[in-house]
């Protein structure tokens, strides 16, 4: 049985070459024979292994075979820790009792699972590997090029696979965080949750659609100490952010206005990370210009909102307007010429995207390993519960300071508060956990019809464009409808500033 430590980096087919050649030029970095491998993967038609997480494959190379099983294990931050048991075999099927017996459940029946195995997916791709040593570390990275396919009935669906692993052989993890950072700096990579096995699962169809419907509560624990703490919080962020990443580049042209959002909730993981590390002060002048960099790149969310909200629920918002398809056939085209696809693309083309999230995970591994680099600034010994109690009223007090409850506030007022309210929202998704749930969400409910109603104000503004744009005049209804939603808004935000701060 072997232990498998592994970062996994996924890049685009053009850096092919600079990535070959920067991992030549690496001290210490030896290249190795350029390998073709196959591989099958297998699994029940009910996918039992699956339900074991367990991934369970035939490699073939230079004419040789190899069983291999997968059991559970971990993914941290991007590092991905999975015991492996290897067996050479003679022929293309699997046999599963050539494995140990102590790997399997209890109940499990192997006879019937064996039975019932079929291939579900192929992976084939070119495999080039260096030996690199960091310090006293030797670290194996593979790039790899190729494609995971699915056959049924005749008919082939693939993906292309462009991905470099860096694999620990000896020595400590965070060897595998300071060369793929190196790769960073130079190439434009990104984190790679999804293994081979998991896309081919996803593209035979045998795997549930990514979802992550809100920015839900951080799960914590009352008894943790704040270091513990702040590795919840980057672990949990990191992953968040890796599945939004995937559902946004999976997104197709039939789910344009799903974009938007998606590139929503997506910034607002990152805003979030930036927020955690700015209350542990954390955050350096390096990682200030790479979270600044990435929110210049998503500069279009509010754009992309505010036209995907004229559209969604079929256009409900412009209903009964006698021009409405004129109007919603504009949103439409204006959505599509916002080009969201490709302002990701150039985005993740951008080195300070993967940089960002390889800095982070080396922050992770620095505070998990205790490393005296880390300088919180804090006093750790302080409760979790007195800690988000402070950081709780730190931002309450900044919302009040904004928009005391004596002010009367105009629509643009409230759009320009938006990243506040954005921001103190934040706090509350990472420690609400730690409060009863019914006084929480009682006193967040108000502050989250705001958000709605300022992001309904911001698609009034788009609609008052859009309708100029085609030489119809809507500006009566559209203010109207604007010191309606005002005046609600009104009446909420004094409601929200009455409530007593479940916190205190």
């Amino acid at each position: 049985m072997n232990a498998e430590i592994e970062l996994k980096l996924f890049f685009q087919l053009e850096q092919q070459q600079a990535l070959i050649e920067l991992l030549d030029s690496l001290p210490d970095s030896e290249q190795k024979a350029c390998r073709k491998l196959s591989n099958s993967y297998f699994d029940t038609p009910d996918l039992q292994l699956r339900l074991w997480d367990m991934g369970l494959r035939v490699r073939g190379c230079d004419g040789k075979r190899e069983q291999t099983i997968k059991t559970a294990g971990t993914v941290i931050g991007g590092i991905h820790s999975r015991p492996e048991y290897n067996i050479d075999i003679d022929k293309a099927e699997p046999e599963l009792n050539l494995f140990p017996k102590n790997i399997w459940p209890n109940t499990a029946n192997i006879s019937a699972v064996q039975s019932r195995l079929a291939c579900l997916f192929d992976t084939d791709f070119e495999r080039r590997t260096w030996h690199i040593y960091v310090d006293e570390s030797l670290v194996e990275v593979a790039l790899d090029i190729g494609k995971v396919s699915v056959t049924r009935e005749g008919e082939t669906k693939s993906e292309p696979i462009c991905e470099l692993e860096f694999e620990l052989m000896a020595g400590k993890t965070g060897a595998l965080i300071e060369l793929g950072i190196k790769v960073a700096e130079t190439i434009p990579v990104r984190l790679g949750k999804a293994s081979k096995a998991f896309r081919g699962y996803r593209l035979a169809a045998q795997s549930s659609p990514l979802s992550l419907e809100v920015l839900e509560f951080i799960a914590l624990e009352p008894g943790q100490d704040l270091k513990q703490t702040l590795t919840s919080l980057l672990s949990t962020g990191l992953e968040r952010w890796q599945q939004l990443e995937a559902m946004i580049l999976e997104t197709d042209a039939y789910s344009l206005k799903q974009l938007p959002m998606l590139c929503y909730r997506l910034r607002a993981c990152v805003r979030l990370l930036r927020c955690t590390l700015g209350q542990f002060n954390l955050l350096s002048d390096s990682l200030v210009a790479k979270f600044d960099a990435i929110e210049a790149h998503l500069g279009f969310v509010e754009t992309g909102l505010s036209l995907a909200e004229i559209l969604s629920q079929n256009c409900q918002l412009i209903a009964r307007q006698p021009k409405k398809a004129k109007l919603a056939e504009q949103a439409l085209s204006s959505l599509q010429q916002l080009s969201i696809s490709s302002l990701m693309q150039k985005m993740l083309a951008d080195t300070r995207y993967g940089s960002l999230q390889l800095s982070l995970v080396d922050l992770l591994f620095a505070i998990r390993a205790g490393e005296s680099r880390v300088n919180f600034n804090i006093n750790v010994k302080t409760e979790l519960k007195t800690f988000a109690d402070q950081l709780q009223e730190s931002s309450w007090q900044k919302i009040l300071a904004l928009i005391p409850s004596e002010a009367d506030l105009t629509s643009r007022e409230y759009q320009s508060f938006a990243r506040a309210l954005d921001d103190s929202i934040f706090v509350g998704v990472a420690y609400g956990e730690l409060y009863t749930k019914q006084s929480r969400d009682v006193f967040r409910a108000p502050w989250q019809d705001l958000v709605l109603g300022i992001r309904t104000l911001a698609a009034y503004r788009q609609l008052a464009q859009i309708s100029e744009s085609l030489d119809i005049d809507i500006s009566d209804w559209l203010q109207n409808k604007e010191e309606s939603l005002v005046f609600a808004m009104e009446h909420s935000r004094r409601s929200a500033l009455s409530n007593q701060p479940y916190w205190r």
